[in-house]
């Protein structure tokens, strides 16, 4: 009955400081035996010299280099070369990335009045007036079912994407990110909604229909 074959994991080349040689010497000091062994390369793709040299150190070790195990194709050129098996190693599975959750969205319902500040973490929709001297602020669109008077801030925490859009947008001063502005003096156009956005670093006013959500091509 024939021993199972030991396995031998190379270093990653990123962590590793020693060659593929002094590993395989370093592990044969301290494992010592006799049979197989397979010899995984992890991402280190060995030459035929490297190959042939550590070949000879497992046989000075009554050792016997069976298998080598690469991560690439290009990795089992050499082994095969010398007539060695060889076995093509799946790299580990990647942790996902975490997904981001949108900010929830806030309702708040009624006319806000002068000394009012609403402040929420996402996108914030009135179903109101904001009056002159009330104050509206948000991480994402501030939405006004209403008549925006006050003052409106959008992407507070710098969300450049987000924006302000009223039935009627007369505000004493927009903000969105870090850009400031005034309202328009005009009003919009019938059957049309105003919206705030950043184009190219500035606030630009513009029609827009009146629903929720409502996703911007850009």
């Amino acid at each position: 009955m024939h021993a199972s074959p030991r396995h031998l994991r190379l270093t990653a080349e990123a962590r590793s400081s020693a060659s593929p040689l002094e590993e395989v010497t370093a592990w044969l000091n301290s494992n010592p035996g006799e049979g197989a062994v397979w010899l995984f390369c992890a991402d280190r793709t060995l030459t035929l010299p490297e190959l042939r040299a550590i070949q000879e150190q497992f046989a000075g070790a009554a050792t016997r280099l069976e298998r080598v195990v690469a991560r690439t194709a290009l990795g089992l050129v050499a082994p095969a070369g010398l007539g060695l098996e060889t076995a093509l190693e799946l790299a580990p599975p990647t942790r996902p990335e975490p997904q981001v959750t949108a900010p929830a969205l806030t309702i708040h319902r009624g006319t806000l009045r002068s000394g009012d500040h609403l402040e929420v973490e996402g996108s914030l929709l009135v179903l109101g007036d904001v009056n002159p001297g009330a104050r509206v602020s948000a991480g994402g669109d501030v939405r006004v079912w209403g008549r925006l008077r006050g003052v409106a801030h959008a992407g507070a925490a710098g969300n450049r994407q987000a924006r302000i859009v009223a039935l009627q947008l007369r505000p004493l001063q927009l903000r969105i990110a870090d850009a400031v502005a005034r309202g328009p003096e005009d009003l919009p156009p019938p059957g049309f909604c105003e919206q705030a956005l950043l184009e190219e670093g500035a606030i630009s006013i513009e029609p827009a229909e009146p629903q929720w959500p409502h996703e911007r091509n850009r």
